[in-house]
C-alpha cells in the first residue's frame, strides 16, 4: 500500500495530570471533523472498545483507561464524576485538544453527561449508550446487577463466560463465546479501584440538570440490556433538548457485538 493512501497508525501515550498518570490511545483519523473522545465502561480498559474504534474508521478518536484501570494507576483516593471529569479536560489540555465529540457507554455515560455540563463549550455532540441518568435510574435485573460488584468477570474468563448472557443479554444470549473475544490484553483493572469507579457514581444523578444540557444528543439503548433496560434511554432521550433515540435490537454491548451496524450511526450523527 502506498504511503499516502495508508491508514493513519494509532499510538499510546502516557499522560501527567497533576498527580495522576493517565494511558491514552489516540487513532488519527481522516479529514477535518472534531475528535470523539470514548468514556469507557466500569473497568474496561481502552482496549475494550477496539472493535468500536476500528468500525468507526476515518474518526479521530481519543480512548483512556479511567484512574485504577488498565495502566491508569489507582489515585490515593476516590474521585467524583465531577472530578474524574475535571481530570478529563485537563487530560485533553496536555494533548492540545480544545474541543471535542464525546461518546459515554454504561458507567462511562454518567463522566460523558457530567463532562458535558461542566465544560459545554469543550463538548460538540453528546453520544449516550446503554447508560442511564444514574441512582433514578430504572433498575435492570438485581441479579444481573449484584454480578457486578466485583470485577471478578475480568480476571475469570470462564467466569464471564458463564455469567455473560445473564448481565449482558442480546447477542451473548445466542452465542456466550462471545464473552471470550473481548480484548482485555492483560489490562486488568485495579481491585480497589474498581470500587473507587463504583463510589464516583453511588448517589449520583443527572436527572435534575439534564435540560440543561444544550449539546445535540444521540441517544443509543439496548432492546434486550439486563444492565440498563430500554427505558432509561427514552427517559434520557426525553429529558435532553436536543436528543434523538435509537434502539438496537441488542443487549448491553451493543457498541461491541455490533459495532459494524452502529458505527455509521455514530459517524452520520458526527457530521
Amino acid at each position: 500500500m502506498d504511503s499516502q493512501t495508508a491508514a493513519p497508525q494509532a499510538h499510546i501515550t502516557t499522560v501527567e495530570v497533576g498527580s495522576q498518570r493517565l494511558r491514552v490511545r489516540i487513532r488519527p483519523g481522516k479529514g477535518k471533523g472534531l475528535p470523539l473522545l470514548i468514556c469507557n465502561g466500569i473497568g474496561a480498559s481502552l482496549e475494550l472498545v477496539a472493535p468500536l474504534v476500528e468500525a468507526l474508521d476515518g474518526v479521530e478518536t481519543i480512548t483512556f483507561d479511567v484512574p485504577g484501570t488498565g495502566g491508569s494507576p489507582r489515585p490515593p483516593v476516590p474521585l467524583r464524576f465531577s472530578c474524574l471529569a475535571r481530570l478529563t479536560a485537563q487530560m485533553l489540555d496536555r494533548l492540545g485538544y480544545r474541543e471535542v465529540d464525546v461518546l459515554g457507554v454504561s458507567w462511562g455515560g454518567g463522566l460523558a453527561q457530567q463532562f458535558a455540563l461542566q465544560y459545554p463549550e469543550r463538548c460538540r455532540k453528546l453520544i449516550l449508550a446503554a447508560t442511564s441518568a444514574g441512582a433514578v435510574m430504572v433498575p435492570g435485573r438485581l441479579s444481573a446487577i449484584l454480578k457486578l460488584a466485583s470485577p471478578r468477570r475480568y480476571f475469570e474468563p470462564a467466569y464471564l463466560a458463564s455469567i455473560a448472557p445473564e448481565i449482558y443479554g442480546g447477542d451473548f444470549r445466542k452465542n456466550p463465546e462471545l464473552a471470550r473475544e473481548l480484548r482485555h490484553d492483560g489490562k486488568l483493572p485495579d481491585w480497589l479501584g474498581y470500587h473507587f469507579q463504583m463510589f464516583a457514581v453511588w448517589g449520583w444523578t443527572s436527572l435534575h440538570w439534564l435540560h440543561r444540557l444544550r449539546q445535540p444528543t444521540l441517544v443509543l439503548g439496548g432492546s434486550d440490556d439486563p444492565l440498563v433496560p430500554l427505558i432509561n434511554a427514552r427517559v434520557l432521550a426525553a429529558l435532553i433538548p436536543k436528543a434523538q433515540l435509537h434502539v438496537v435490537d441488542c443487549g448491553h454491548l451493543f457498541l461491541l457485538t455490533r459495532a459494524r451496524e452502529v458505527a455509521p450511526i455514530i459517524k452520520q450523527f458526527l457530521i
